[in-house]
């Protein structure tokens, strides 16, 4: 059982630069023992469904984090039927490892509206937050939520990258620049994903 871990979450469509920079920011800082790299189902606070199925985000999110020994992707989520709540998967994790120390990594953007997050009181009470600024987000959790949880801001470089511009690019035909791990890129090209 891991002393501590990391949970992130999150679409992965695809997943990038940007989620493996946090994951290695908090596992590094943290002195985490791991972190679980859970792709969401259906997530709660997006728009539009993602375009990749829950198989190729699997896959992808596999290949993203290969090179980090530490790193566990762990399919939960897109098993779960429904809606993924946050506070779900929170719950799940602390009954099966209640002694361990857990931190779920977000981002700037997801920092900004975590006030929306269901059950936002009970989550706090599960995890501890941990996030990675993104794009000169502001790095202070919204002013009615703030007494209640425990944040940690990790010290590194902000990552500039979004799977939003990422398919983008990718539908456009375009390069994605430096934003898509290497295995990614060749697993989107070999399955012809985010093609217009």
């Amino acid at each position: 059982m891991p002393a501590s871990f990391g949970i992130l979450g999150g679409t992965f469509d695809p997943p990038h630069a940007g989620h493996v920079a946090a994951a290695v920011a908090a596992w590094r800082q943290l002195g985490l023992d791991e972190v679980k790299v859970i792709p969401a189902g259906l997530a709660p606070l997006r728009a539009v469904p993602p375009l990749a199925s829950a198989e190729h985000r699997l896959a992808m999110a596999k290949l993203a984090f290969a090179p980090c020994a530490w790193a566990r992707v762990d399919d939960r989520e897109v098993r779960r039927t429904g809606i993924c709540w946050s506070v779900d998967t929170a719950r799940d994790l602390a009954a099966e490892f209640p002694e361990s120390r857990r931190v779920w990594i977000i981002g700037a953007d997801q920092l900004a509206r975590l006030d929306r997050w269901k059950e936002i009181d009970t989550l706090g009470r599960l995890v501890e937050f941990a996030v990675l600024s993104r794009d000169g987000l502001p790095v202070a959790a919204p002013a009615t939520i703030a007494g209640f949880i425990r944040l940690t801001v990790l010290k590194e470089s902000p990552v500039r990258v979004s799977s939003t511009a990422l398919r983008a690019a990718l539908a456009a035909g375009e390069p994605a620049g430096n934003g898509l791990p290497n295995a990614v890129r060749a697993y989107i090209e070999e399955h012809s994903l985010y093609k217009s």
